[in-house]
């Protein structure tokens, strides 16, 4: 099959495309690194499976050949890329899903949306099942992100309705893994680069606030499994590890399996509204996908302890290396692609 993968240059993305290789279908990743980056795809660019298109989901899309399924996951999806670009989050979730279900429309192309644990707020049920409507504020600071998506899921949804779209839609609570960006400011990313410097920890809030993580391995094989249910069409599923624990129970996990001895210190949120507690029921992923996470917390950070010790390396600052920089050698006006390892302008 032919597979486009929107977003595919992220940590998830990544991982996804990787798995449809193995499965030996054409992917098409398309991703213009305003968050993705190049080092997590670059190992496929010689693949003759594999293409890259450079391109923003926002413009009109590149000519394609015929799609047999679309994966929609490019959005900004952490606190420092939705602040930094709150306009773009809003425009891909909603002109970019638009042009994504439009082309998934036309081609009789199966859709998945990749939605968003925020889409809850700052939830008053625990765990969070799919029934619940939330607790979000439209105003708030992470606004442009939160109703980007309920937006991006209420289209999607219109599109299966209106215009026969075979699409679904999964709620992705938070998951980690190698490929992560090490300054996209997410808690456990933080925690573990913090450690591996031998900077103090930073807390945010008291601590007491919840996650659960679910490993990126983990999470692809719900995404695939929920693309491929006959049973998930129209469905909205939770996709995520129910296991869950304190924020400050991370810093010292994290810190103990770094063997560490960085200072745990507290500071004010760096963006409001931050949601005090996150555990998704994933009841429905168990039925229709006959799916639970197999990664264990332990192991999981330990693989993604030993990738970001790579990445950092012994350096105690970490400059972040911006797309266009990381894209030079790649990158030409408008749209571009590479196949093969070949560059080609798209007319």
């Amino acid at each position: 099959m032919n597979v486009l993968v929107a977003g595919g240059a992220g940590m998830i993305g990544s991982h996804l495309c990787e798995q449809l290789l193995m499965q030996e279908h054409r992917v098409i990743c398309m991703d213009n690194l305003c968050t993705g980056r190049l080092d997590n795809i670059r190992q496929w660019l010689t693949n003759p499976l594999f293409t890259w298109i450079d391109h923003d989901i926002i413009e009109p899309l590149p000519e394609l050949p015929p799609i047999n399924r679309i994966y929609h996951l490019a959005s900004p999806a952490s606190p420092p890329g939705y602040t930094r670009l709150p306009i773009e989050t809003m425009r891909v979730n909603s002109e970019g899903t638009f042009r994504l279900l439009t082309l998934a429309a036309a081609q009789d192309a199966r859709f998945l949306y990749a939605s968003t644990s925020e889409a809850y707020g700052d939830p008053h049920e625990h765990p969070q099942r799919e029934e619940y409507r939330g607790n979000v504020s439209t105003t708030g600071p992470r606004s442009m992100y939160d109703e980007a998506k309920r937006y991006g899921e209420a289209l999607t949804m219109t599109f299966v309705r209106s215009r026969k779209v075979d699409g679904r839609i999964v709620r992705i609570f938070n998951t980690y893994g190698p490929r992560c960006d090490p300054g996209d400011g997410r808690v456990v990313v933080n925690f573990i680069v913090q450690a591996l410097r031998g900077d103090p920890m930073t807390v945010y809030g008291n601590g007491r606030q919840t996650r659960s993580l679910c490993y990126v391995s983990d999470l692809v094989e719900a995404l695939t499994r929920t693309m491929e249910a006959a049973g998930a069409h129209g469905q909205l599923i939770n996709l995520g590890n129910p296991d869950e624990h304190t924020v400050l129970e991370f810093s010292e996990i994290v810190r103990d399996l770094c063997g560490s001895h960085s200072e745990i210190v507290f500071a004010e949120a760096a963006v409001g509204d931050d949601p005090q507690r996150r555990r998704p029921d994933i009841s429905r992923a168990r039925a229709l996908l006959d799916w639970q996470p197999q990664i264990s917390l332990h192991v999981g950070l330990a693989r993604t302890i030993a990738y970001l010790r790579e990445v950092v390396g012994a350096p105690r600052s970490l400059p972040r290396v911006e797309p266009a920089a990381d894209a030079a050698e790649h990158r030409h006006e408008g749209a571009r692609v590479a196949r093969n390892g070949r560059a080609a302008e798209e007319a």
